[in-house]
């Protein structure tokens, strides 16, 4: 199953992340499980940077799925160009989008993926309204 990103998104964060030697497989091409983590690379960047960051004894963002389509293989060396979108803000959640290119061909998406991130009060372990604050950051 292919999930499509939608057309009404916002761009929030660009980034660029080095292509390790250890991110291949045996196979000769990046391990799948690395664009899963080249996507937490730039959501926790962002999240970090919009004062969103986890605090355990109160509140904060968690990832509650995930999804990656893979459209061309990544290889060593390279670098990738990650951009991130936010959309669909609900009372608790939003949904985050990305593509991944190589920089030496940015206009050439080599995987799409995304996350539904959902407001948390880790002490109760349920979801709790997102502050003001970040409901305008990813509305779009």
């Amino acid at each position: 199953m292919r999930f499509d990103l939608p057309e009404d998104k916002r761009l929030v964060h660009t980034m660029v992340i080095p292509i390790r030697w250890g991110d291949m497989d045996m196979m000769g091409h990046v391990n799948n499980a690395m664009y899963f983590r080249y996507m937490e690379i730039a959501r926790i960047e962002w999240l970090h940077a919009i004062g969103a960051r986890p605090y355990p004894k109160g509140q904060g963002p968690v990832i509650v799925n995930a999804f990656c389509n893979f459209i061309h293989q990544l290889e060593y060396p390279g670098d990738l160009l990650v951009r991130m979108y936010v959309s669909t803000p609900g009372r608790s959640s939003f949904d985050t989008w990305l593509t991944m290119a190589r920089t030496d061909a940015p206009d050439v998406v080599c995987a799409t993926g995304g996350a539904t991130t959902v407001w948390l009060d880790f002490p109760s372990g349920k979801s709790a309204p997102m502050p003001d604050w970040l409901r305008s950051t990813v509305s779009c």
